[in-house]
């Protein structure tokens, strides 16, 4: 039976949903057989010619050999193999000569290859790593037939066991052999060849060099399986840094510049993210996941971390968690949404269930649904074209998106327009006849204007300096100016009558020297206060400390009048003080009560 054509209302329903999306579909191509991750998916103008390229890492599943592949719209344009699988793709700016043409780094196995114009140009190695003594040995004692294969076999997994450095990966596959003359075979075969223990590249990112700017050098940054991150100059290749983690780095974010100020964050193995500064060797804080992490992307100062509990978190810099928002399905990989042209920075997560979900903050934006799992994603000018998303499928399919000219991402689904907030009129009144003379005032008579403000300012200035120099002079301020006796003094009044307690907080500020020989003398109305010592001596001042001098004040007036108490600091034999303080007595409320 033939299956009924499509009706009119199916028609105007798709158009509805094609009008109503944010994206136009560009491209869809579901056996473009292209596998691959987020992290070896880059988009750039690999030629310098203004059309950008896709740049593709494949791992090439079902015994094909991995390869780099790049795209120039929907067609590859070349293909190169791969000697291993690729972990990471990017691209970065390594000189300053023109065109400024970028270059392109896969890290795959223990090596870096580097492109320019998609030819060959560098290959950076990571530098071995030491090997076992023992190990070592006992592949000498084989190498001279001292030494049976079951022998060998036993020792090895003896130091596997034991020793702190861990095995080559030749001693590693001679143990999985089970059978005798298998053993024998490997043993001849690869006696012979020297022992290397060589780490491999898990994960790679850029770093700024020195500049901020988008067309700026960057060095690369390479985390390795035996728990380390290198910083590699962008032109010798050099390692500039070289920092240690807990654990296994699985997924990189770099911000800063490297000469200036620079932050790293590593997502590792055993579930925690760890951020380093510039001129640590080790982390400076940690974020301990509850889970192990999926994807990591740094939107404007904040990490949001994907992990295997299906959801997404947001933390600082410092380890501190803003937002938790829980997904519908497993997610598969994440990256970061930058339009630029509206400012706008937003975390893509791919789900298992086949949708492309894109949140700012913690608020959901929008929602992409595909046919098929995403497996990796990546936004940004591809050809000609500003706002450009890539996505490849499970079984290998590719899409390209393109997000309208007037799309614009707001909460709750994206709806278009300006937030309520805005609709709102603000009460503001009417311009009066004296403000408009005054404006016109103002503008004829600007210049004049601004003199007399200036000559006030520098009156007022002025009067000031006067007024602090007859306060040095009288001693009249808490603070000493005398170079041999550098003073400073707090007096405390405490209590509520008719009886106070007066503290004197004096203290030494000179470097090294200690003051001795001076006296406190308190000037007074002996109608209105009785003191038990008008004047005392000060103990020697040891240079730093504040010594508290303490005495009581008897109010001895029933009509609550208060005066001034004058304090004093005199070197004996000196009558001009080095400083003093006028404490403005309170009113005693005891005899106010009684």
């Amino acid at each position: 039976m033939a299956a009924a054509p499509p009706s009119d209302s199916d028609g105007r329903q798709a158009e509805s949903k094609e009008a109503s999306s944010k994206w136009l579909d560009a491209h869809y191509d579901p056996k473009a057989n292209i596998h691959t991750f987020s992290s070896c998916l880059a988009l750039a103008d690999l030629h310098g010619d203004g059309e950008y390229k896709l740049v593709v890492g494949d791992l090439g599943p079902r015994g094909r050999q991995p390869s780099l592949k790049v795209l120039k719209g929907p067609t590859v344009l070349s293909e190169n193999p791969l000697p291993a699988l690729p972990t990471a793709a990017t691209t970065f700016l390594m000189e300053q000569h023109e065109p400024r043409t970028p270059a392109l780094a896969v890290a795959s196995g223990p090596c870096v290859y580097v492109y320019k114009n998609l030819r060959p140009y560098f290959k950076f190695t990571l530098p071995p790593l030491p090997t076992n003594p023992l190990e070592l040995d006992l592949w000498n004692q084989a190498k001279e037939d001292r030494i049976d294969p079951l022998t060998l076999k036993e020792m090895l997994e003896g130091i596997r066991e034991k020793a702190e450095v861990p095995l080559s990966v030749q001693s590693l596959r001679f143990l999985l052999l089970l059978d005798l003359s298998e053993m024998e075979a490997f043993v001849n075969q690869h006696k012979t060849r020297p022992i290397k223990r060589q780490t491999v590249i898990t994960a790679m990112t850029t770093l700024k060099k020195s500049l901020a700017d988008e067309d700026a050098i960057s060095c690369l940054v390479v985390g390795t399986e035996n728990k380390e991150l290198l910083v590699l100059d962008p032109e010798a290749f050099t390692i500039l840094s070289q920092m240690s983690l807990p654990s296994i780095p699985v997924f990189l974010e770099a911000s800063g510049q490297f000469d200036v100020e620079f932050r790293l964050a590593a997502a590792c193995r055993n579930g925690n993210i760890y951020i380093l500064r510039r001129d640590c060797k080790h982390p400076k804080y940690c974020i301990e996941l509850s889970a192990q992490p999926v994807g990591l992307v740094r939107v404007h100062k904040v990490l949001v971390v994907g992990s295997t509990q299906d959801c997404l978190q947001g933390f600082t810099h410092k380890g501190k968690k803003l937002w938790t928002v829980q997904m519908p399905a497993a997610i598969l990989t994440m990256n970061l949404l930058e339009q630029r042209s509206r400012g706008l920075q937003a975390t893509m997560a791919g789900l298992a269930n086949g949708e492309v979900r894109i949140y700012h903050d913690k608020a959901l934006v929008n929602v992409i649904r595909a046919p098929d799992a995403v497996t990796s994603l990546c936004f940004g000018r591809y050809g000609r074209e500003d706002n450009t998303l890539v996505l490849t499928t499970k079984g290998g399919g590719l899409m390209i998106k393109i997000l309208k000219r007037t799309a614009v991402f707001a909460e709750g689904g994206g709806e278009a327009g300006p937030p309520p907030a805005q609709a709102t009129r603000l009460s503001v009144p009417r311009k009066t006849r004296l403000y408009v003379d005054q404006t016109l005032r103002e503008r004829e008579s600007g210049t004049a204007m601004h003199r007399v403000f200036q000559t006030d300012l520098y009156l007022l200035r002025l009067r000031a300096a006067r007024a602090y120099v007859r306060a040095l002079e009288s001693s009249l301020n808490p603070v000493s100016a005398a170079a041999r006796e550098p003073l400073k003094l707090h007096a405390v009044v405490q209590g509520l009558g008719p009886t106070f307690k007066l503290t004197l907080h004096l203290q030494n500020t000179s470097a090294a020297r200690a003051v001795l020989g001076l006296l406190v003398c308190f000037l007074y109305s002996e109608a209105l206060y009785r003191l038990p010592r008008a004047v005392f001596k000060v103990p020697l001042l040891v240079p730093g400390l504040s010594y508290p001098l303490e005495t009581l004040v008897e109010s001895l007036s029933d009509k609550g009048v208060t005066d001034v108490i004058k304090v004093l600091v005199l070197r004996e034999g000196q009558s001009a003080p080095l400083l003093s303080a006028h404490i403005n007595m309170p009113v005693s409320e005891g005899l106010a009560a009684a």
